[in-house]
C-alpha cells in the first residue's frame, strides 16, 4: 500500500508563508484548519500533521516569521545611536507604514493575531505574542529612561506614564489600519503624539 504523505510540490517555507497571512488577517481562533489547507495547495489533514504537528505549532512558526521581517519596524527602539525621541517617532511612523501597506492584511499581527485568551491554552498560544509587546514596552521605556538621563527630558518626567502614551498610540494603529485610516492621517497625528515628548522637555511653567 502507498504511504500517504505530502505533495512532491509542498513547498515548507510557502506554506507557512500562506498560514502567516491568514493568522494576521484572521486571528489564531477564527483561522480553521481548512483555511490553512486550501492555502497550501489543498493538502491532507494528515499531511498538514505530518509537516506542522499541530495548528499551535504552525502558529508559533507563523510568528516567528512576521517578528524576523515585518515586526522588525520597532527594532529602531533598541538603537543606542539614536537620539531616543528620535528612535521613538521612527517607530511609530515605521510601523504605521507597515500596516497600511498593500500586499498584506492591515494592522499588526501581534497586536491582532490573537484578540482573547479565554483559557489556558489560549494563553499559551498568546505568549510569543505577548513577549513581542512586553519587548516594545520596554523599548519604549528604555527611550523614555535615555531622554531624562541625557537631561532631555524634565528628571521630574515620569517615564513609565511617557513610555505608556506612546505604547497605547502604537497598538491603537492596528485599529485605525484595519479601518481605512489612511497612513497620511496616522503619519499627521503621529506628529500631534510627539508633542507630548516635546511637552515633557520644556520647563514648567
Amino acid at each position: 500500500m502507498a504511504q500517504m504523505g505530502r505533495p512532491r510540490s509542498f513547498d515548507r517555507d510557502h506554506a507557512v508563508e500562506q498560514a502567516m497571512l491568514l493568522f494576521w488577517e484572521h486571528g489564531y481562533e477564527a483561522t480553521s484548519l481548512s483555511q490553512l489547507k486550501a492555502s497550501m495547495g489543498g493538502i491532507s489533514a494528515p499531511s498538514f500533521y505530518a509537516a506542522f504537528g499541530s495548528k499551535e505549532v504552525l502558529f508559533r512558526e507563523a510568528v516567528a516569521r512576521y517578528l524576523a521581517s515585518h515586526g522588525q519596524v520597532t527594532e529602531c527602539l533598541w538603537d543606542a545611536e539614536l537620539p531616543p525621541r528620535q528612535a521613538i517617532e521612527t517607530a511609530l511612523r515605521r510601523s504605521a507604514r507597515m500596516q497600511c501597506a498593500a500586499g498584506h492584511p492591515k494592522g499588526c499581527m501581534v497586536s491582532l493575531g490573537v484578540m482573547s485568551a479565554p483559557s489556558a491554552e489560549y494563553a499559551t498560544v498568546a505568549a510569543p505574542l505577548t513577549a513581542s509587546r512586553e519587548r516594545t514596552r520596554a523599548g519604549l521605556l528604555q527611550c523614555v529612561e535615555r531622554g531624562v538621563a541625557s537631561g532631555e527630558l524634565r528628571e521630574a518626567t515620569h517615564a513609565q506614564v511617557l513610555a505608556t502614551v506612546f505604547d497605547s498610540f502604537l497598538l491603537g494603529l492596528s485599529t485605525l489600519a484595519r479601518d481605512g485610516v489612511t497612513c497620511e492621517q496616522i503619519d499627521a497625528a503621529i506628529g500631534q503624539v510627539m508633542c507630548v515628548w516635546d511637552s515633557a522637555s520644556q520647563p514648567p511653567l
